[in-house]
């Protein structure tokens, strides 16, 4: 039964809003897509500006970073993200596994489609893990940004920013567990208050020198860029960080839907934005130095404070959006089977994506006040930011031109023409973000190593463990046969037995015969497949099979972005009129214990000993399938791989 071609259910954070409320959407938008680009106007210019290393600004440098800036928020986020990228959804999600999930089976052809798919799966972990590393950054530049304007208004205040940032950096993973959908109702007004207060500001600084819009003509970016020899190119490394969280925008996707995304950007973030950033430079045109921060330099000085407070409140919601998504990714990475199962906490009833998973709470906490530690101010923190995302955007684009030709049946040479534009941009801000490798972009490279090491490392030993299981299964009939043959007493009851084959005898199954001699009554085995899609629509979550007199084999289908639950898919098999006892019902799962092989052909001892330790601390089977703990009898073996 194919899947893949059904139409995805709604996810259940769209479908409960009403057509009609798109402008409620845009609202709630603005505090979940939008916070991490929304915050970056808090350093990005200040950064440019003191990349260039001039100590004297001019017009064309001013006016050309400006111009550069603009241009990007328009060719990155407006054309790439809201005009190309959000076209092309699996089913309604977005963001790169949906992605990979998307177009990792290629198209049908001589050899093709297996050289396709593992060019799409390496591209679409590469990015993923990427993610995770801009993850733990955005967390701590965006709140040491914010903070940092404490030493504006008082120098005696400057002592106290770094561990002020720790501490708001510890209460903001504190509260994870126990979920945001009541403070989350609150991110969207907060964020339209900010944005509003961005726009209102630049305003401000730009009735100080109006010339300062000349910007907006891109010849003024790209004469700075191609006059300025190697410094000017290297300050791309600074200008991409307008762009920050433009990836979430395709993400979020899933939860808003396009059409409150692309009215929000349009009508408030992006011009907001604009306009910040040249009231920003329009006061550097006007006299303020380099060395000052520009941002805060828009404020009069005794609206500092609550400024002050604002932006922190704006940074605060940007990382708990950072820390939201990971962990919808990893719930994502861990259906199409690229992680072990973790424990996922369900935070709120009403909020498919208010989830949470300790695991990853944790981690990030501690890798991003490691960060904070070590680098102790925004600025230093900016060199090790950009490389993660920009690298990101580029496996995007070579998704995106494989999805125009393939998804969307775009001609080949416009989709070639768009796909080389982005990938063109893309490598210009990922050859500047990369000179800033000894000053820290190393490090979250080095974490998105880590994760999609980790990622490979899962999947291939889940692979060998499957074939190792499956070289073990028998068929069916004969299984049956010999039931009948040596006279095995079958009892009452029902037994239901977890299997990862579509086919043949569950291992699990043909133990419990041999060491225990009887069989139930009645049997039902279930394998649950986990499809490319993110939501399975309800009347193909499941087909049944009959193997025997009482004997049936369920196959039960689920997206990506929903948890398994068996007991009430044994429901729908009983409504579907099979004769099972739901009040006498009893599971059966199995669960391997990794030894290598002895004949040293199986995987790498490293590899094996990696993929033994995630296996034994993976979650218990039985949670993930929501399975009744006084119901399930668990059986161990060795698994050779």
């Amino acid at each position: 039964m194919n899947i893949q071609g059904q139409v995805a259910a709604e996810p259940q954070g769209v479908a409960a809003a009403p057509q009609g409320h798109t402008k409620a959407m845009a609202l709630a938008a603005l505090g979940v897509v939008f916070g991490d680009i929304g915050t970056s106007p808090l350093y990005t210019l200040k950064i440019v500006l003191a990349a260039s290393g001039h100590q004297v600004v001019d017009r064309a440098m001013v006016l050309g970073s400006l111009s550069l800036i603009i241009w990007t928020l328009i060719i990155v986020t407006s054309v790439k993200y809201i005009a190309v990228a959000m076209r092309v959804d699996n089913h309604g999600e977005g963001g790169i596994m949906a992605l990979m999930a998307l177009l990792s089976g290629g198209r049908k052809g001589l050899g093709g489609k297996r050289q396709r798919r593992t060019f799409v799966v390496i591209v679409g972990l590469a990015g993923a893990a990427l993610i995770y590393g801009d993850g733990v950054i955005t967390p701590a530049i965006s709140v040491l940004s914010a903070l940092e304007g404490l030493a504006i208004k008082a120098h005696s205040f400057e002592p106290y920013i770094l561990p002020a940032t720790i501490v708001i950096l510890v209460l903001l993973f504190l509260v994870q567990p126990r979920g945001t959908a009541t403070i989350g109702r609150l991110f969207g007004p907060i964020m339209l208050v900010w944005f509003v207060t961005l726009g209102l500001l630049g305003i401000g600084g730009i009735w100080e020198n109006p010339d300062v819009l000349a910007a907006i003509n891109p010849a003024y970016g790209l004469y700075y860029l191609f006059e300025g020899g190697l410094t000017s190119f290297l300050i791309l490394g600074g200008v991409f960080l307008c762009v920050t969280g433009a990836e979430a925008l395709y993400t979020d996707m899933g939860h808003f839907g396009r059409r409150p995304i692309q009215m929000a950007w349009f009508f408030i973030v992006f011009p907001c934005l604009v306009l910040n950033y040249a009231g920003q430079a329009a006061l550097v045109l006007h006299g303020t130095a380099i060395a000052e921060n520009t941002f805060y330099a828009l404020c009069p000085r005794e609206l500092l404070i609550p400024l002050i407070v604002l932006a922190t409140i704006a940074t605060i919601v940007a990382s708990q959006a950072v820390i939201t998504g990971a962990f919808s990714m990893t719930r994502q990475a861990i259906q199409l089977g690229w992680l072990p199962r973790l424990h996922i906490t369900q935070t709120s009833a009403l909020g498919f994506g208010q989830i949470y998973i300790g695991v990853v709470n944790w981690t990030m906490m501690v890798v991003t006040i490691g960060l904070t530690l070590s680098f102790r101010e925004a600025d230093n923190l900016a060199a090790a930011y950009g490389i993660a995302v920009s690298a990101t955007m580029l496996m995007d684009s070579f998704l995106l031109y494989i999805a125009m030709r393939e998804y969307l049946g775009w001609d080949p040479r416009l989709s070639a023409l768009l796909a080389g534009c982005f990938i063109i941009v893309d490598c210009a801000f990922v050859i500047a973000n990369s000179a800033k490798m000894l000053d820290g972009a190393w490090v979250p490279l080095l974490l998105a190593a880590i994760v999609a090491g980790l990622m490979w490392v899962w999947h291939s030993g889940r692979r060998a463990v499957m074939a190792v299981l499956v070289s073990r299964y028998r068929p069916i009939h004969e299984f049956l046969a010999e039931l009948k043959e040596t006279g095995v007493p079958r009892v009452p009851g029902t037994a239901v037995f977890m299997t990862r084959s579509r086919k043949g005898v569950p291992p699990v199954m043909a133990w419990h015969v041999k060491h225990n001699r009887a069989l139930h009554e009645r049997v039902v085995v279930v394998h649950v497949s986990i499809e490319p899609v993110p939501f399975v629509n309800p009347e193909h979550r499941l087909h049944v099979e009959t193997e025997d007199d009482n004997f049936w084999r369920a196959m039960v289908y689920y997206g990506f972005m929903e948890r398994p639950d068996i007991p009430p898919i044994l429901e729908l098999v009983k409504e579907r009129g099979y004769d099972i006892n739901l009040d006498d019902v009893t599971y059966y799962i199995g669960r391997e214990t990794v030894v290598a092989r002895e004949d040293g052909k199986g995987l790498p001892r490293w590899q094996e000993n990696i993929f033994s330790i995630m296996e034994r601390n993976a979650a218990q089977v039985t949670d993930f399938f929501r399975l009744p703990v006084d119901r399930v009898v668990e059986i161990g073996r060795q698994v050779a791989i």
